[in-house]
């Protein structure tokens, strides 16, 4: 069955969901995120997907207080990303409580030090943030487009030592009209050694099939979660 990876975004220590990565959609469902993280615990969920949106904005970690407060009194396995571009800002994350950090930005503009992370973490504590947008790995909180294609951009870093691969379909991401099944597939097909996990568009529990069928191994949960159109009960 594939894996459900619910998401927690930050901005201002708060929980929030954007459309399509544009700060002015903002809203705001949980001023705690504790409190939606519990809940997610107590329906079986294991990990978690939290991002420091206040972070990817500014290019630095900004939000490790709440990563703190949810490592300290949830069982959750947290997965932590946004505005992780120094040495520094992993130490924290992983210092606070992170069991695992997302690069992506830093993996184009900074391949070096990426690289470092994975040999001095392990890669199974790195996780290949491949986000795409009109067929390219968009950065910088999704602001640029970079000429990168994410096939040879998920090879590259595979090569490189990473097996773990956070994909966003940044067009469908908060839009709930369906995960790129295609991208996914081809991504699959061509980078069979890798753990991918799904990211954008999912509305239903439909979605959540279509992608197991794909042979998806994961999938992160935000919008549909929050607004209700896929029920925490219907995933235990």
């Amino acid at each position: 069955m594939i894996e459900v990876i619910p998401a927690i975004d930050l901005i201002d220590g708060k929980c929030v969901r954007l459309t399509q990565g544009d700060y002015e959609t903002k809203k705001v469902y949980n001023e705690d995120p504790l409190e939606v993280a519990k809940m997610f615990e107590d329906y079986g969920i294991r990990r978690l997907h939290l991002v420091d949106l206040d972070g990817a904005r500014t290019g630095r970690i900004v939000n490790y207080h709440a990563l703190e407060r949810l490592a300290a009194h949830t069982a959750l396995i947290i997965d932590f990303g946004g505005g992780l571009q120094e040495d520094g800002d992993v130490d924290i994350a992983f210092e606070s409580g992170a069991r695992m950090v997302t690069g992506g930005s830093i993996a184009v503009k900074n391949p070096e030090a990426f690289a470092r992370w994975i040999t001095r973490f392990g890669n199974d504590h790195i996780i290949l943030g491949a986000d795409v947008k009109d067929g390219h790995i968009a950065v910088s909180g999704w602001k640029e487009t970079t000429d990168k294609e994410l096939i040879p951009f998920v090879q590259d870093w595979y090569e490189k030592g990473i097996t773990n691969v956070i994909s966003t379909d940044v067009g469908r991401d908060g839009m709930l009209q369906g995960p790129n099944i295609d991208m996914y597939k081809e991504l699959l097909e061509k980078t069979p050694y890798t753990y991918v996990i799904a990211s954008g568009g999912v509305s239903s529990m439909a979605d959540l099939e279509a992608l197991g069928k794909a042979g998806v191994p994961a999938v992160i949960l935000g919008k549909a979660l929050y607004e209700g159109k896929i029920q925490l009960k219907d995933l235990c």
